[in-house]
Order: structure tokens, then sequence, then C-alpha cells
């Protein structure tokens, strides 16, 4: 029987990103059975980039990078951090994995690689739909663009439920952020931190054991 996980998350989180090798393994693991569950942890709230967040955010990628191996490449910095007072939300990035999950729901982790090597490495801007829809069409999702692009209320309330699911878990096991993991079994779920997904993945498949 395969061990049920969950996987908190945001599209525009740095670590997040970092994260994704470990991931994209567990994905690969036919022992898991992962589920997304992104949390719109940066979703509304109207901020944008300004000098003193991109000097920050820039900052932290270079620890998550060393950290992790992934790229966060000067395209990003000049196109995405650069790009002052550019809005930083991941809404449009949330819907389009939503949409995703609707048509290809087995292609859902790959859109999420997608999305975030579009941001870190690509230096695009993940927040623009017309960005997004584009990416999502190379790839051969143009269901899921469609419905970007036009919204519809089954994908807006997929959205809603989605994220308010995502949410629920982060307060029932006092997430402090994201990624985190959430293990499913017969004795209870039991929360395991971001740290987990960046060491080694024998470390985290013996952690996924102990849950």
């Amino acid at each position: 029987m395969s061990t049920q996980v969950t996987y908190l998350f945001d599209p525009l989180c740095g670590w997040c990103y970092g994260a994704a090798p470990a991931i994209q393994q567990l994905a690969q693991d036919a022992s898991v059975s992962l589920a997304l569950a992104p949390t719109g942890m940066f979703s509304g709230g109207g901020r944008t980039m300004d000098a003193a967040f991109a000097d920050y955010a820039w900052s932290n990628d270079q620890r998550i990078a060393k950290l992790t191996g992934q790229r966060f490449t000067e395209a990003y910095r000049a196109n995405v951090l650069g790009k002052l007072g550019s809005r930083f939300d991941s809404t449009t990035s949330t819907l389009a994995l939503c949409a995703v999950a609707l048509t290809e729901p087995a292609r859902e982790l790959e859109a999420l690689k997608v999305l975030q090597e579009a941001r870190y490495v690509q230096g695009l801007d993940t927040a623009d739909a017309e960005v997004v829809a584009q990416l999502l069409r190379t790839q051969g999702l143009a269901a899921a663009a469609e419905r970007l692009l036009n919204p519809d209320a089954d994908l807006h309330e997929a959205h809603a439920a989605r994220v308010s699911a995502a949410q629920r878990l982060m307060r029932q096991h006092r997430a402090q952020g994201v990624p985190a993991l959430v293990v499913h079994s017969a004795a209870g779920d039991r929360l395991l931190q971001g740290n987990a997904l960046y060491g080694s993945v024998e470390n985290l498949r013996a952690a996924l054991a102990q849950a």
C-alpha cells in the first residue's frame, strides 16, 4: 500500500522551488501517492515589487541555491526582481495549476515545475495570465490555458476549495510556512517541515517511514 502524502506549497515560494528536486523524486516513487495542495500563501494582498523586497528576495534565493543547487539566474534577477512595481501574487499560477488539475491531473506537478523554472531560470513574469497561458500551451496543455484565460465558476470554486483545504491542513498541523508535507497514515497525520526536503532522498524516505 502506498504512503499518502500531501505537499503544501506556493508557486512563488523560492524555498518550494528549492524543494522541487525532492518532490519530483517523491512523485516518481511507486510507494508514494503525492497530492498537491497550493496554500495561497502569496495570493492576493496587493504586494508589489520594490527595491527592498527585491534585495531581500535575491539574498534569500542565494541561500536556497547554495543549499539545494537550484538555479536563480540573472534573467530572473533583472526581469522579475528588477521589475519594480510589478505584482508579487501567486493567484494566476495557482489558478493555472488548478486548471491543469481539472483537465489533465496527472500533469500538475509537471506544470508546477514549468512555472517555477519559467520564473527563476527564464525570468518570466508568472503573475501574468498571458505569460502563464503561453507556457501551458507550449507544454501541450491548451485546455488548461483556455480555462485560465476564460475562468468559469467551476475553476474558481475548485481553486477556492483547494486553497481552503490546504490552509486548513496548515492550521491543523501548525505549519509555520511552506514547503511542508503532511503524511497520512492509519495512525493519523504527521507534518514534515520543509527542512526534510533539503537533505538526502534516503533521509526523506526514512522520515516518511517514521510518520
